[in-house]
């Protein structure tokens, strides 16, 4: 009786269901991520560590949640796409936005020593998420293309910023100053003519982000019931023949605006 006495507040809880037949774009950005490196000391511009820690953490995300067909991932912002069929949650937004961004956030947690060894954390990094939705695979393309287009213009300003500042022996504001107005092929020249630093020849990593997608490759393992009988049957030769495949989250520096990576790997997109 008590339980059916107070069960009228659930009438408060607002349904949040997301429009069926669409894509979803989960994006999660780190919280005053700028503070959170300065403390922990990352390196300038890029910190590897702390972008494989991130790759790793996506990489969980999609271990756990099959349908995350993609991740895009810069800086300390990672973008996933789930098939337009998706039916996780329900479609609910509330819980799909809440479970993602706290499994990432606790995987990053998590996986820290793996990456920075003895660097203690010194406090938990927080991300904040959002959910778009995108009728057709023109918006969905589009918006990865953006991501990567953003990535490429953020890293060669900040590449551009930090070899004035620890090469060149700018301040801070004086680098800012020197690159106020300039156009990319001007932080390409000042780059190499300066610093003898082709831009094209940067890691890959850093230049065009982290694509995770995935694959299949050939299981690693095999259990008993796998073995063949002392005498072969026709049966058990065509099982043995029939490898094994397990699909496996990759992570890729490619370019993912022109048509080649989609036309590559058409499930992505498929409904």
């Amino acid at each position: 009786m008590a339980v059916s006495r107070f069960a009228y507040v659930r009438n408060f809880e607002l349904p949040d269901p997301l429009l069926p037949g669409t894509f979803i774009v989960v994006r999660l950005d780190g919280q005053s991520f700028h503070r959170f490196s300065e403390v922990h000391a990352f390196a300038k511009p890029n910190d590897e560590r702390a972008l494989r820690l991130l790759d790793h953490a996506a990489t969980d995300l999609m271990d756990q949640f099959s349908d995350i067909v993609l991740a895009f991932g810069e800086s300390d912002e990672y973008s996933f796409l789930l098939r337009k069929s998706a039916s996780l949650f329900n479609r609910r937004e509330a819980k799909i936005l809440s479970t993602l961004t706290s499994h990432f956030t606790a995987s990053v947690v998590f996986r820290w020593s793996t990456y920075f060894g003895n660097t203690p954390l010194q406090y938990p990094p927080t991300f904040d998420g959002r959910i778009i939705l995108y009728p057709s695979i023109r918006e969905v393309r589009d918006y990865f293309s953006w991501r990567q287009a953003d990535t490429h213009v953020n890293n060669l300003y900040n590449t551009v910023f930090w070899a004035l500042v620890q090469q060149g022996g700018q301040s801070t504001s004086e680098a800012h100053a020197t690159l106020k107005g300039t156009q990319s092929k001007d932080k390409h020249e000042l780059l190499f003519s300066r610093f003898n630093i082709n831009y094209n020849s940067i890691d890959a990593r850093f230049r065009k982000g982290s694509v995770l997608v995935r694959d299949s490759q050939p299981a690693s393992t095999t259990d008993a019931s796998d073995a063949a009988p002392s005498v072969p049957t026709d049966a058990a030769i065509s099982k043995k023949s029939k490898a094994k495949i397990k699909p496996a989250v990759v992570v890729l520096h490619c370019d993912i605006i022109k048509d080649e990576f989609w036309d590559g790997r058409p499930d992505i997109l498929a409904g």
